[in-house]
């Protein structure tokens, strides 16, 4: 059967009923709900007339209706009812008729729907949710967007200065703009986005100017901690989520970017003063604000560094003051000590202020570089550093600690090694005072030892510690030696060395370099020498022995008239008193001339015997200095309180030698590092020369670029490099 031909005026008027009792029901007229009848009626008028036979086939006079029926709407009732408001109301007025237009978009969408299902899909025409809400868009947001930008930016102002507002109806205005754009955030981005960072940004350049005059620099800060949460808090209730970002870069912008340099160097209270004064919780929130801000804390972190090298440069310039112009090293080395509290102290800073950040970590290094690296009364501070290590691990140092406090002390003095340029010249000094301890049995505790070479190998590398390591160990060894010479002598008993004689045989390389003078030993030391050299060519062919009579120690009997006293002293010492068995009387020269020394160790050897504290020896004419004149003979007179005394030697400054030693391994250095760049490279020029021999070497030193320079013509001179002929700025190396 034949379906009923629907004409296009009778069938729109049907459609017209419908339409009116939707827009009453919107307006909050009296009017019943669409029972699921009328709802089909009107979904089956429009199918059958899109689905007649042409020309009986309406769908696109349909589709035009559709749109019209908006269009009508919104010019008759929706206009009028936003335009007759302002503000706060009108945006009230926005919003309800906005959620009244989707109700209608979404009723009439379903009644046409056969239209989007396949008349707008055959057409590629705009689906029918899309014209409706573009029917919205055109007439009644295109109008008003402007003064509803402006109505909330108003209420967000008020808001700002501690007012309520209607948090919902502002999420519900900016839910439009976004809504309006149909997946896009193009209308919510230019028509009220923009304006109101705009706005953001004049407002806080206003309280910036009056805040920054007004307030102390953590009271500044509070504020802008306060304002940046307060921001986020707006967003997370009524603005877009990706406007979170936008809107702190502005608030940290004028707040915190623009007034960088004024907050951070307010007097009595910017971030010199923080420092000073200790406050933890404002430094934190320094880092928390700027932390997140591109180069935010470059500012916070070149004060930093600034604070700690003055600190640093003042502590010197303290020590500098007290040691005068003696130099004293105990009290220099507490210099070293306040190095290390002043570490201690800004390292927490880094940790727990500054969360561990690398540039507050740089900051620090860079600082520490500027004050460690400086000489305090003549004293470097690799010196200083060797010497507060040797006072620690000396027994009888003026240091008491404990075990665990020892330890971590040795941990902050490498740390404080990393910061110092000449390397090697701590290495040096450090090298002489280890052997010194190890040699004289002045070490306080092995472990110790071992535990801060395992530390400087750890940060130096094992180069750096070979020779210490191979100290310690030739120590061991040389004990072992002791006592199989001890064996040699029980098994051999026609083989006596006359006196007790303990031997600590090195290895050359290891230690330092020492003076061995032909000494003429007494007959009776002379006995004891032969007899070890008999016992260790019974063990090696290979090695020869150098005997180092300056390191030595004896003890001797001094009988004098009022009682007999064990006197400790130096081989030198020991010889010098044993040719008084033989003699009364002897002359400067004649000591001289049996004991084979020069004038310099003689003056210092007959010092300590008849012009220091204890007069062993009388001298003639008394007077305090030793000259080729005098004479000596025993002071048989001599007693003291004790039965057993030391006579030292008068200290000879060794600093002299040891500089020397270490700039001429640093020539060595340097030309191995050339010829090691050369090799490589086969040709270079003379600046990419000296900037990778400065990188190669500056683990260990900080080398001197006229010592480089130097370095290189004498390897030109010695044919290992050669000037190109047409750029002489440029070497080649000679295999």
């Amino acid at each position: 059967m034949d379906r009923k031909v629907i004409d296009f005026d009778q069938g729109w008027a049907y459609m017209e009923n419908g339409i009116k009792k939707l827009k009453r029901i919107l307006e909050g007229l009296p009017e019943t709900q669409f029972t699921s009848e009328e709802y089909m009626m009107l979904y089956t008028t429009i199918y059958n007339m899109c689905t007649q036979k042409p020309p009986l086939d309406y769908s696109q006079q349909l589709y035009d209706k559709y749109k019209e029926v908006f269009d009508e709407y919104i010019r008759s009732t929706v206009l009028s009812a936003v335009r007759d408001k302002h503000d706060e109301f009108m945006l009230r007025e926005l919003v309800q008729r906005w959620l009244n237009h989707k109700v209608l978009v979404r009723w009439l969408s379903r009644f046409f729907h056969y239209l989007d299902r396949y008349f707008v899909a055959r057409r590629s025409l705009p689906p029918l949710n899309a014209v409706g809400l573009s029917a919205f868009r055109d007439l009644v947001y295109m109008e008003v967007r402007v003064n509803a930008m402006k109505a909330v930016i108003v209420l967000i102002d008020k808001e700002r200065e501690g007012e309520q507002i209607d948090r919902s109806l502002l999420k519900n205005v900016l839910d439009i703009f976004v809504e309006i754009g149909m997946g896009e955030m193009a209308f919510y981005e230019s028509d009220f986005e923009a304006h109101m960072l705009e706005d953001t940004a004049d407002y806080y350049k206003s309280k910036a100017t009056i805040w920054i005059e007004s307030d102390s620099c953590p009271d500044y800060m509070l504020k802008a901690e306060d304002c940046l949460r307060r921001e986020r808090d707006r967003v997370s209730h009524y603005l877009h989520s990706t406007t979170e970002q936008k809107l702190v870069e502005k608030v940290q912008h004028e707040l915190l970017v623009n007034r960088a340099n004024q907050l951070l160097e307010k007097e009595h209270s910017g971030c010199r003063a923080l420092l000073r004064d200790d406050k933890v919780d404002d430094l934190s929130r320094m880092y928390r604000l700027y932390h997140k801000i591109p180069k935010g804390l470059d500012p916070v972190a070149n004060v930093f560094k600034q604070h700690i090298t003055d600190e640093g440069i003042a502590l010197v310039q303290l020590a500098e003051e007290s040691a005068s112009n003696q130099v004293n090293h105990v009290k220099l080395q507490v210099l070293i000590r306040k190095f290390i509290e002043l570490h201690d102290k800004y390292m927490a800073y880094v940790n727990n202020c500054f969360m561990n950040h690398t540039l507050f970590h740089k900051a620090l290094k860079e600082a520490f570089e500027v004050f460690c690296n400086k000489t305090v009364a003549g004293s470097s501070s690799a010196e200083l550093l060797s010497s507060f290590c040797d006072n620690i691990l000396k027994k009888g140092g003026s240091e008491k600690m404990s075990d665990e406090a020892i330890e971590e002390t040795l941990e902050k003095v490498v740390k404080l090694l990393a910061y110092i340029s000449d390397k090697d010249l701590f290495a040096e000094f450090y090298r002489k005072k280890l052997a010194r301890r190890l040699l004289f049995d002045r070490s306080a505790n092995d472990e110790h030892e071992k535990c801060i070479l395992t530390k400087l190998k750890q940060q130096c590398g094992g180069q750096f510690t070979s020779k210490m390591e191979g100290m310690v160990v030739d120590l061991t060894l040389a004990r072992d030696n002791q006592l199989k010479f001890q064996e040699y002598l029980n098994e051999n008993s026609d083989v006596h060395p006359g006196i007790d004689l303990t031997v600590t045989v090195l290895t050359t390389g290891f230690w330092p370099s020492y003076k061995s003078f032909d000494l003429n030993l007494p007959s009776e030391m002379v006995k004891c020498v032969e007899v070890f050299k008999g016992f260790y060519e019974t063990k090696t062919k290979h090695r020869k022995l150098t005997w180092i009579y300056s390191l030595g120690t004896c003890n001797i009997i001094g009988k004098f008239e009022p009682k007999t006293i064990e006197l400790i002293v130096s081989t030198y010492q020991a010889a010098a008193l044993l040719l008084f068995n033989t003699a009364d009387k002897l002359s400067y020269s004649e000591i001289m001339t049996q004991l084979n020394l020069t004038n310099e160790d003689l003056v210092r050897l007959l010092h300590s015997l008849s012009c220091a504290k204890y007069k062993i020896l009388a001298k003639e004419p008394n007077t305090r200095t030793i000259s080729p004149n005098d004479s000596f003979e025993f002071n048989s007179k001599f007693t003291d309180k004790m039965r057993r005394i030391k006579i030292p030697l008068p200290p000879v400054d060794e600093r002299k030698k040891v500089i020397e030693d270490v700039d001429k391994d640093r020539r060595y250095a340097i030309d191995a590092a050339i010829v090691r760049i050369m090799k490589s490279r086969k040709v270079l020029g003379h600046q990419q020369l000296v900037l990778e021999c400065v990188e190669q070497l500056g683990r260990m030193f900080k080398p001197d670029i006229k010592a480089i320079k130097k370095r290189i013509e004498d390897l030109i001179t010695r044919d290992y490099l050669e000037r190109d002929k047409e750029n002489p700025n440029t070497f080649r190396y000679l295999a």
